[in-house]
């Protein structure tokens, strides 16, 4: 099995697909006829293989900072990346290809794209993965097997037997079935070089800050000072999210069971803020990496993937998730759960509502969070490779071939068959 990959590549536009900064360009052209020729699970990244979700967005400019409009293509992809970066290098022809040409000095040759493609990707300063090492192969293996699964107990009657003999007739069923005995061994596991690189990173960086612990306590205090001070002059944004905007990003929403947030703000200004917003992102992909690595975000269990990406030099971030329901239950996950986790990160963004002590307030005041959410909210493509599976279906899936390996007791047949 692999682990899964947070590719994101950032390139800047030619002159001649964004002349000017029109809002109604070739870009913008390509961006639409992509949508147009993405239906849930099909298209031209259906084609590349090995992407759970995928999307690609105009990233507006800021003239403030000096950053002309951009193009980003983000995919959550199975390792190793470069199988993935030559396969999108070598797309000559459709929409997507299309898309990728608006970038500024996109080669002509596949050899070059792929080199191309190498140097203009970027970073993400934390990820989430659902589940670590759950690949696409085994994701659609498992959705396939419930079917089946689902269709054997269709065609009986199972009024005589108990939940245990159902279950070992389920069992024998897969057992005789040549394309689905594989569901009997157990999953391979990620690469031994990835997890030997994850379990490295899960010691050297608690290790890192023992030894920087005598330096640091002191500091602390002074530093959360500092914040404070910082909050009681910020400015908040207030105004509401832009109709006209607001309706182009639901027009794009819950087209699947699934929907995309793609989102981007600049960070505070200062040494205080750039630095407090690089801490709470590595110590949030830590979380991320060796905590919430199996099935769930700090109790949300709605997400997929998620990333947090910095450009431009830190002095923006872009956030980029793919979630299970509405964007307003989304919302609503978080602040029930972790506003002091939004927070620490977006507290750091310019117009965020205002804190108390980096943790307090902010996203606790619903409506203005909601409000600063659709405010920086980007429409994007977006691509999902089983737009019909929930995260909690893809646990399912999984623990109903897990239960396939071993006899249950009655507690745990019954438990197995619920899951059908």
């Amino acid at each position: 099995m692999s682990h899964q990959v947070a590719l994101t590549v950032h390139g800047p536009l030619g002159p001649d697909a964004d002349p000017e900064g029109s809002l109604d360009g070739p870009l913008d052209r390509a961006l639409a006829a992509l949508a147009a020729a993405t239906p849930p699970g099909k298209g031209d990244f259906a084609a590349l293989g090995a992407i759970h979700f995928a999307r690609v967005f105009a990233l507006p400019g800021d003239d403030e900072l000096g950053v002309p409009r951009s193009l980003v293509y983000m995919a959550d992809v199975d390792a190793p990346v470069d199988d993935h970066l030559r396969r999108l290098a070598a797309l000559e022809d459709g929409p997507l290809a299309a898309v990728l040409r608006c970038w500024d000095g996109y080669p002509d040759t596949a050899h070059a794209r792929t080199r191309w493609l190498r140097e203009h990707r970027i970073p993400a300063a934390a990820t989430y993965v659902h589940q670590v090492g759950r690949d696409l192969d085994r994701v659609l293996a498992e959705a396939e097997l419930r079917r089946e699964i689902d269709a054997f107990l269709d065609t009986h009657d199972w009024a005589d037997h108990t939940d245990v003999e159902v279950h070992r007739a389920v069992r024998a069923f897969v057992d005789s079935r040549d394309d689905l005995v594989w569901a009997l061994a157990p999953p391979a596991p990620p690469e031994t070089s990835f997890r030997l690189r994850e379990a490295v990173h899960a010691v050297a960086l608690p290790a890192l800050g023992l030894l920087g612990l005598p330096v640091l306590a002191p500091v602390l205090p002074l530093w959360l000072v500092a914040i404070r001070l910082l909050e009681t002059r910020e400015v908040p944004e207030t105004a509401p999210a832009d109709p006209a905007a607001t309706a182009q990003l639901l027009a794009l929403e819950e087209r699947a069971v699934q929907n995309p947030f793609t989102a981007t703000g600049r960070v505070k200004a200062g040494v205080v803020r750039r630095t407090t917003i690089a801490a709470v992102l590595a110590g949030l992909d830590y979380a991320c990496r060796h905590v919430f690595h199996r099935e769930h975000l700090a109790g949300v269990r709605s997400i997929h993937f998620a990333r947090w990406v910095p450009i431009d030099g830190g002095r923006r971030l872009i956030f980029a998730s793919s979630y299970d329901g509405s964007q307003e239950s989304y919302m609503d996950d978080f602040i029930d759960r972790l506003a002091w986790g939004i927070n620490a990160v977006f507290g750091n963004g310019e117009g965020f509502p205002s804190t108390r002590w980096l943790l307090g307030g902010g996203a606790r005041d619903e409506q203005a969070f909601k409000n600063y959410l659709r405010r920086h909210q980007l429409p994007s493509v977006w691509y999902s490779a089983y737009p019909a599976v929930t995260a909690r279906t893809v646990d399912d899936d999984t623990r109903l071939r897990d239960g396939l390996r071993r006899d249950l007791d009655t507690a745990g047949a019954q438990d197995w068959l619920a899951r059908v």
